[in-house]
């Protein structure tokens, strides 16, 4: 009997992030082979461990779009094009934020 899972929870200091779609072009509209495809370390945060939403030093929240180092960043292999990835928090590097936060 094989049993699907839906739902991911990162655990400890982690995120779980779907990454964004990689660039096919560059800004001035050259089209790139994928060979020469552009790395992309941007994505959105599906799902935050328990540990970060109880963290008041850690500005993250779900739907955050970040930047993030790739290189200790996990796939999970849940869907068929596998953009999930759990990631550490201190691979986070930027959060992107329409506005300056209040201080």
């Amino acid at each position: 009997m094989t049993q699907s899972f839906e739902y991911v929870e990162p655990i400890g200091a982690r995120v779980l992030v779907r990454k964004d779609e990689p660039k096919r072009e560059t800004r001035g509209g050259i089209a790139l082979p994928d060979a020469a495809e552009i790395p992309t370390i941007t994505g959105r945060i599906v799902t935050i461990s328990v540990e970060i939403e109880n963290d008041e030093d850690v500005p993250l929240r779900q739907y955050d779009k970040i930047l993030f180092h790739p290189k200790n960043a996990i796939p999970v292999d849940l869907e068929h094009d596998n953009q999930l990835f759990v990631v550490p928090v201190e691979d986070v590097v930027a959060v992107f934020r329409r506005e300056k936060p209040e201080e």
